[in-house]
């Protein structure tokens, strides 16, 4: 078992050193810097600033000093906050993020996979019909058409809901519709075709013959098994949710993540964009990790190499 965590967490860490160093190339490759605007600066300002942002320092001595402040987890200095690390920008940013993420997270598993196995067990009746039309509306009308609408709808025409910020209870209900429709009407979509597969295997079959009840064939046999693909989307999906979506922060004016990366990118913040990549791919890398993990526990055939 431990064997098993190291040689999946030796290509974490090299995937993260691998992410970071591209991105590092990237932002100082494109042309112009961090203090770089539309009004020139004056040239005694700005040799100040790379001077104490170390910026006029050699490409490599900047790569090796900035991965020097990654293994302690520093992510060093804004260049547009001033004063503010992006240590503390990630910090601020993600408790907003995080609790639409997490509501996000909490609709998609409620509402998904149970309706994705009622359409499977009513297949070809008009429950099915009705769950597949909305799973595939979601699907194909994009999150920013859906935020737009309940902007317009529910919180402009009807005032049900405040249109921006996260001030009250109601104003969670907005961005969290409109960041779980793709992925719950995906799992949806998704447990149903595993559940139809599973209940054709020769197992269940075998198990109805013995005389076990239906209600044990399902949810001891069939939905566990067929929870196994629809695990492998959702790890990455908590991560993608969790880490902010950058879309629906800004049309909802949540001061998430998102928000910080938008400015970060407009200007050129290396070291917000950097950080917050990073902290984004590492919450990825570790969510598919506890997937594979996960299988184990849910399909007993599944073992993890090395354990006896």
């Amino acid at each position: 078992m431990k064997s098993y965590y190291l040689k999946r967490l030796v290509p974490l860490f090299i995937t993260i050193i691998l992410i970071t160093s591209l991105t590092f190339a990237m932002m100082h490759s494109i042309p112009g810097g961090p203090f770089t605007r539309e009004r020139p600066v004056p040239d005694a300002i700005l040799r100040a600033l790379n001077e104490k942002y170390n910026l006029d320092d050699p490409i490599l001595v900047q790569y090796f000093k900035y991965m020097k402040g990654l293994a302690t987890f520093d992510l060093g200095p804004s260049y547009s906050k001033i004063g503010t690390t992006v240590n503390e920008l990630i910090y601020e940013g993600f408790p907003a993020t995080a609790k639409i993420g997490g509501l996000a997270i909490l609709l998609i598993v409620i509402l998904g996979i149970p309706l994705g196995v009622i359409s499977a067990l009513k297949q070809n009746k008009p429950i099915d019909y009705f769950v597949m039309f909305v799973a595939t509306m979601g699907i194909t009308v994009p999150s920013f058409v859906i935020a737009t609408g309940i902007i317009y709808f529910f919180a402009g025409q009807l005032g049900w809901i405040p249109s921006f910020g996260l001030a009250t209870p109601a104003s969670y209900i907005g961005p969290v519709i409109a960041l779980a429709g793709y992925s719950l009407s995906f799992i949806a979509r998704l447990t149903r075709s595993s559940m139809l597969e599973v209940l054709r295997q020769d197992y269940i079959r075998t198990a109805r013959a013995n005389g076990i009840s239906e209600f044990t064939v399902i949810a001891k046999h069939a939905i566990k098994n067929a929870l196994i693909p629809v695990v492998t989307y959702l790890g990455p999906t908590i991560a993608a949710i969790l880490t902010g979506s950058f879309v629906i922060e800004k049309i909802f004016a949540i001061p998430g993540i998102g928000r910080y990366f938008v400015e970060s990118v407009t200007n050129r913040d290396y070291t917000t964009i950097m950080g917050i990549t990073v902290f984004y791919a590492l919450f990825y890398l570790i969510m598919i990790l506890l997937v594979d993990i996960t299988y184990s526990f849910l399909d007993p055939r599944i073992k993890l190499k090395g354990e006896k």
